[in-house]
């Protein structure tokens, strides 16, 4: 079989290129249904043999799980993939009798417990290691920091971890060539501004906030990623399936207007004859500072059909309509200018 060969962007100022589509690890954990363990190294061999080469994975998805199926497929094929994974959640192990699973079907048997700090940092990378049996990792991203997870007050001693020592051990691991690029991992754009004032970091997976339905993020935070040589990795393009025929807007029912909202950008991708999904997925790269969409298959299907909408041709027309009728942020970059 002959993989595809995908366009590659670099990340920040390292000398790091992914493919501009990647591979979001979490759903094939396991997430409000179980995906049997093979069904989730085939998602991940079967991105490999499509020419993806970015792989996204973290201690929390599946506690566990994800970066174990990861890893199966990896050592196999290290050379194939820039890889991805998360610090700020260690793993303690827990009697399953009394385990939290939240909202992982069938998560390896541990608990999580938040830490940030320049010790809970190291701990957490060198376990990734072990959970996927391999030597090294390309990307670490901090996860889940912020408001948004662990409230203001929350939030506070957790940013001081980070500010305090975990910073320091991701810029230790980064300079010395152990890791190859340091970023964040969140659902909410403020909180990279304040990682902003701490130093420099490279790459920001940001799930949910610069998509087809929503460019909250577009200023002042996408802007300064330009202006400090940052790149944007895009999660969540389809804003938790509400893009893709779902009812479910970050995370929970979609209010009426996101679903008006919806009703007319499809409105538009009809006119043009595009599947609003296409348009939602390839959406996000029209912005110098992303590097790459990350969608989250189940299953090598799932990601067949991701591809079908990755290979749709979209007119530039399509993006200048829906600038036109006011379904993009001012200043978006759309194919010839601006929204």
């Amino acid at each position: 079989m002959t993989a595809r060969t995908f366009p590659t962007r670099r990340i920040g100022k390292t000398d790091l290129s992914v493919s501009t589509l990647g591979l979001g690890a979490a759903s094939l954990a396991g997430i409000f249904s179980a995906v049997p363990a093979e069904q989730g190294r085939a998602t991940v061999a079967h991105a490999l043999d499509q020419g993806i080469t970015y792989l996204d994975t973290a201690p929390q998805y599946g506690l566990g799980r994800s970066e174990h199926l990861v890893g199966d497929v990896l050592r196999e094929r290290r050379s194939q993939a820039l890889l991805s994974s998360k610090v700020g959640r260690l793993l303690d192990p827990v009697d399953p009798a009394k385990q939290d699973k939240g909202n992982w079907v069938d998560p390896l048997p541990f608990n999580q417990r938040y830490d940030y700090s320049y010790d809970g940092v190291m701990r957490s990378f060198e376990d990734s290691l072990q959970r996927l049996g391999l030597s090294h990792i390309d990307i670490l991203y901090v996860h889940d920091i912020g408001t948004a997870t662990h409230g203001v007050e929350g939030n506070k001693p957790l940013w001081a971890q980070l500010a305090n020592g975990g910073y320091k051990a991701l810029r230790e691991l980064r300079d010395s060539g152990t890791i190859g690029a340091i970023g964040l991992g969140v659902n909410e754009w403020e909180v990279l501004m304040d990682a902003f004032a701490l130093g420099d970091w490279d790459v920001f997976l940001l799930a949910g906030r610069y998509t087809l339905l929503e460019q909250t993020s577009l200023s002042p935070f996408m802007t300064t990623c330009l202006e400090r040589g940052a790149s944007v990795v895009v999660g969540g393009p389809f804003n938790s399936g509400i893009l893709v025929g779902g009812d479910k807007f970050n995370y929970a029912k979609a209010p009426e207007a996101i679903v008006s909202k919806v009703k007319a950008i499809q409105a538009v991708c009809d006119q043009f004859d595009v599947p609003l999904p296409a348009a939602a997925l390839q959406f996000p790269l029209t912005h110098p500072a992303v590097c790459n969409v990350l969608p989250g298959p189940r299953s090598p299907a799932e990601l067949d059909g991701i591809l079908a909408w990755w290979d749709h041709v979209i007119p530039d027309e399509l993006w200048t309509t829906l600038a036109a009728k006011g379904l993009l942020a001012p200043g978006t970059p759309i194919p010839g200018g601006t929204a």
